[in-house]
């Protein structure tokens, strides 16, 4: 495994790690279909919570949170649903997330999480 792969799982999980810390349940991790993938799937009280996790080890290229745009934002919105779907489960609310991990001087993250971009 190269170190940019390895960087991203140990990111993912410190992301797990994080969102299980602030109350949420996560349902699946890394979910794929034809469209795409979701990284974490993850329910916030009564929310379904689609969440894209972006870690870099620097900001030479922009920060984490610049990496998902709008049109990400839009194709996560259509994996929630097919999500949803593939399961047989329904929810009143629908959120995706956005956490951007960048790597800290002791071998950790700092986490930004922003909820509800799309």
């Amino acid at each position: 495994m190269g170190a940019k792969d390895r960087l991203g799982r140990e990111g993912e999980q410190a992301a797990v790690s994080y969102l299980e810390g602030c109350g949420f349940r996560i349902l699946d991790r890394n979910w794929r279909c034809a469209d795409g993938e979701i990284d974490i799937v993850a329910v916030d009280r009564h929310t379904f919570v689609v969440c894209e996790v972006k870690t870099r080890s620097g900001t030479r290229y922009g920060t984490p949170l610049d990496a998902v745009g709008r049109t990400k934002r839009l194709r996560l919105r259509r994996l929630a649903a097919q999500w949803l779907s593939a399961h047989g489960v329904r929810f009143d609310q629908i959120r995706i997330d956005v956490l951007g991990l960048l790597r800290d001087g002791s071998d950790g993250f700092t986490v930004e999480h922003v909820r509800g971009v799309a």
